[in-house]
């Protein structure tokens, strides 16, 4: 079975302080939690203070964007080479990022990138309310995906986060059964992509107002392989209650 992963990815939320408040208030109660991997995503500048605090923790930790040149005149940016020492992770194309950054241009480079420095990289796909309603999803996520992977071979350590846009942050999510259904369409175009048991392995996560109160309804899907939270994570009792609800289920799917 895949390994469920739970990640919390902060955006521009909390300083340096305030992260390590939030890591002190999480780290205890989820370290002993073995059969869920637990990712959490700070802001860059808060990324070597929680890489610290969690040096002897299962924790692992992620960047939350990424650059793919080494080194450069690009300002504001931080390379693959600055957090491959500190992050495990990092996120991929976030619909943010594709709204506001217009990272659409650079996704497949910055997959490149992160896995040639063995930093996992979990990519974001979702189609807009516009898309979905005109009955688009499946032609835009597969899309999508055909654009970040082009001429990627090793994709043992991608993960996907389908996140339709229209449900981050509105309080919205989409159904489980039909995340789930979404969830299996791209599941098969990566078996069109590679081979079946390439996709079977790939872990795939729903985001999208997850929190708490609806997380086993998705972690009780079989092909939805965890979750990406964005506001729940700043939270701990709801991000907390996210990984023992998905430990439980995780359980109960084993036996």
């Amino acid at each position: 079975m895949r390994l469920p992963l739970i990640a919390g990815n902060w955006k521009m939320n909390t300083t340096i302080e305030e992260a390590k408040v939030l890591i002190s208030n999480l780290a205890k109660p989820l370290d002993g939690i073995i059969n869920v991997e637990i990712l959490i995503c700070p802001p860059f500048i808060s990324l070597k203070a929680v890489s610290e605090l969690l040096q002897n923790s299962s924790i692992k930790v992620g960047a939350q964007n990424m650059h793919y040149e080494n080194k450069g005149a690009f300002t504001g940016e931080i390379s693959p080479l600055m957090i491959k020492d500190i992050c495990q992770y990092v996120i991929i194309g976030h619909s943010e990022r594709r709204q506001y950054f217009n990272d659409d241009l650079y996704i497949n480079n910055k997959v490149k990138a992160a896995i040639k420095y063995g930093i996992r990289p979990i990519l974001c796909i979702g189609e807009k309310l516009e898309e979905n309603q005109s009955g688009r999803t499946i032609e835009v996520l597969d899309s999508q995906l055909e654009q970040a992977l082009t001429g990627v071979e090793d994709v043992a350590t991608l993960v996907i986060a389908y996140e339709p846009v229209w449900a981050i942050g509105t309080g919205k999510s989409a159904g489980a059964e039909q995340a789930n259904k979404t969830i299996t369409t791209i599941r098969k175009k990566l078996g069109s992509l590679y081979n079946e048991e390439i996709a079977s392995d790939v872990r795939i996560l729903y985001g999208g107002s997850t929190s708490a109160d609806n997380i086993a309804e998705f972690a009780s899907q079989p092909e939805i392989d965890g979750a990406l939270a964005g506001g729940a994570s700043l939270k701990p009792e709801q991000f907390i209650s996210m990984v023992s609800q998905t430990s439980a289920i995780y359980n109960r799917k084993k036996k």
